[in-house]
């Protein structure tokens, strides 16, 4: 890979958690944040406590406010909300140069267009290698450097396999593949699933229904990839059926926490407001009106996506899914 340098658009916590990784593979890094004073504060402090409790931003890090100084670095990643990926790709469009391997991180689908990340930065940005970056991974796991695998998705094999040696490290492995479209699916589809299942959880309906409900979702997710052309072996791979046993699974997610809290009797307004960003609540709608548009049946995300817009209550919506017609698995 030419060059040692890697830009992180997104001082978030992904954001934050794949620059420490990427340091320490050994990359000059550029972690790029909108707030000025607190990109400088963060680069004279070092100090990750708000994200990070005991964490400090390595050396070798640089933290910044100026867009330009991410020009340089040959790899690019966008590590910010699917809904926020046009605004910065058009930003990052000004400063640019032309050839670069631009990765996103994001994981979900544009409401207002239904695009996926890879078509929103084409788009914006022209001539560049574009990737997707996603899979089984908690921002918290990855910074304090616990094991952690995951998908990247270029569409040039060559290009995949020496992007994903050029930034792995010790903790983090990239798994390469040329699926690019798989991969987005996997990612924005099972944080709708994540919520039904913090759902189902909520609600006290126990193990075996939960385990269930991932089941039944995942079922969705395959149906829907595999109209897109995506390969069985992404779908089975890291970042379908690994991220949503990971999403769908643990309080950490914030996916299966807002499906938690409505579960247990907020109201989707409330339980919106008062949790972290939640990409899943962004994606349910134009996952189902996409899948109703191709002929495809999604009903855990028709009934997820009813809940959040108040149009059906969680308890109907569980007695709904429970009385649909029996059929083959």
């Amino acid at each position: 890979m030419k060059g040692n340098q890697v830009s992180i658009i997104g001082a978030g916590a992904f954001g934050s958690a794949l620059a420490m990784a990427f340091r320490h593979a050994g990359r000059e890094v550029t972690l790029w944040g909108r707030d000025s004073a607190a990109m400088a504060a963060l680069e004279a402090s070092r100090d990750l406590t708000a994200l990070f409790p005991g964490i400090s931003l390595p050396e070798g890090i640089r933290a910044t406010a100026d867009l330009r100084q991410t020009a340089a670095a040959g790899v690019i990643v966008i590590a910010v909300p699917t809904q926020a990926l046009r605004q910065a790709a058009e930003a990052l469009a000004l400063v640019l140069p032309p050839g670069r391997a631009v990765i996103s991180a994001a994981k979900g689908i544009e409401q207002r267009t239904g695009a996926f990340a890879t078509e929103i930065l084409a788009e914006i940005l022209g001539p560049h290698r574009f990737g997707i970056l996603s899979g089984p991974s908690f921002a918290a796991d990855i910074a304090r450097g616990l094991p952690t695998a995951v998908s990247l998705a270029m569409a040039d094999a060559t290009d995949a396999e020496a992007l994903g040696h050029f930034l792995s490290s010790p903790g983090l492995r990239l798994y390469h593949t040329t699926d690019i479209r798989g991969v987005e699916i996997g990612g924005a589809a099972k944080n709708v699933l994540a919520i039904a299942a913090g759902i189902v959880a909520g609600l006290g309906l126990g193990d075996s229904a939960r385990a269930a409900m991932i089941t039944r979702g995942f079922a969705e997710l395959q149906r829907f990839a595999r109209a897109y052309g995506a390969r069985p072996e992404t779908l089975m791979g890291l970042s379908g059926l690994g991220d949503l046993v990971l999403t769908a699974s643990s309080p950490q997610s914030r996916n299966y926490g807002l499906g938690l809290a409505l579960g247990q009797g907020r109201a989707p307004r409330e339980a919106l407001r008062s949790g972290k960003l939640a990409e899943g609540a962004f994606t349910a709608a134009i996952l189902a009106e996409t899948a109703k548009a191709r002929g495809l049946e999604m009903p855990i995300v028709d009934a997820v996506t009813a809940i959040l817009d108040e149009r059906l209550s969680v308890s109907d919506a569980v007695r709904h899914l429970m009385s649909r017609p029996l059929k083959g698995e």
